[in-house]
């Protein structure tokens, strides 16, 4: 019988990899991660996920934070949409973590890396083919100026590895197909297209979802909240493109100003303007209006 449970969904996609009963599995996914940097061997979690949570809490999903040996910060998310600013986003969390160690009196020299890991099942990158994308600091040149930024991005869709040649896969695609497919797989699949132990112990948290009611549920209104929000998601997309159609109308800068205001709009959760309403303000007005968004959406994610 397959198990069921898409890890994709984010409530499900902490319990696997911000779990300290199961960091196995998180150190295994962050060396396939990493590929020829330094390698993990231990991570404290920084806010683990524990069973003694209130519903509200499991609920209140946040991104995995942890930290290995050698002192670098992970930050570990899973997005099934792909909103809008999602570039700026990534950079600024991994920024403010890394600002974030520095006391007052303490040198540059003491700041360790802070290496960002966005999972999507959306490409952020539509015509960009790779499967992961590693972002850092350098020249055009290519000379690197630090890797204490890193931003690596696995693009979930571009997989092309097929059942048949699993096992001669990577590790990263073998996660990744882990992550796209573990639903419609049984316990006994898992073994035998991966037979690395640390997926079956993935599976494993799978199923304890699967068979626990309080869990099973709390996934499945996960579930239906990432659905709504790849639609509302959706809807803004065709915003923007509505945006940049008004803006061939009535100038270029202001309807592509009225397609971020309903793109934003979108991903608050407030109705969205239509023309007519808008037709009036002034510039500094729709600006004033796009600013205010952008902060209901920063104090919402933050």
């Amino acid at each position: 019988m397959p198990i069921g449970i898409c890890p994709t969904v984010d409530f499900v996609f902490k319990l696997l990899f911000g779990n300290p009963k199961h960091s196995r599995i998180a150190i295994h996914f962050l060396n396939a991660i990493l590929q020829h940097l330094l390698k993990v061997n231990k991570i404290v979690f920084l806010n683990p996920i524990q069973e003694q949570e209130t519903e509200e809490d499991k609920l209140s999903i946040l991104d995995i934070l942890a930290t290995d040996e050698h002192g670098r910060t992970f930050i570990i998310e899973m997005q099934t949409s792909v909103p809008a600013g999602m570039g700026q986003r990534l950079a600024y969390y991994t920024a403010y973590q890394y600002v974030d160690q520095l006391g007052k009196g303490q040198k540059y020299v003491s700041l360790r890396p802070v290496i960002s890991i966005c999972v999507l099942t959306d490409p952020l990158f539509r015509k960009v083919p790779e499967l992961h994308l590693h972002f850092v600091l350098r020249s055009e040149t290519g000379v690197i100026l630090t890797e204490d930024l890193q931003v690596h991005v696995l693009q979930l869709s571009n997989l092309r590895v097929k059942e048949e040649n699993l096992r001669d896969a990577s590790p990263l695609e073998q996660w990744s197909y882990f992550l796209l497919r573990a639903e419609t797989l049984t316990m006994d699949d898992v073994k035998r297209l991966l037979p690395d132990e640390v997926f079956s112990e993935a599976a494993s948290v799978l199923d304890v979802v699967a068979k626990t009611p309080d869990q099973k549920r709390l996934y499945e209104a996960r579930l239906k909240f990432q659905r709504d929000e790849a639609a509302r998601a959706r809807s803004s997309e065709n915003a923007r493109e509505e945006g940049r159609e008004e803006g061939f109308e009535q100038g270029f800068e202001r309807g592509e100003l009225f397609g971020r205001i309903k793109t934003l709009q979108g991903l608050v959760g407030v109705a969205e303007s239509t023309r007519e309403e808008v037709s009036n303000y002034s510039d500094e007005q729709l600006q004033e209006l796009l600013e205010q968004l952008r902060d209901q959406l920063r104090n919402r994610t933050v």
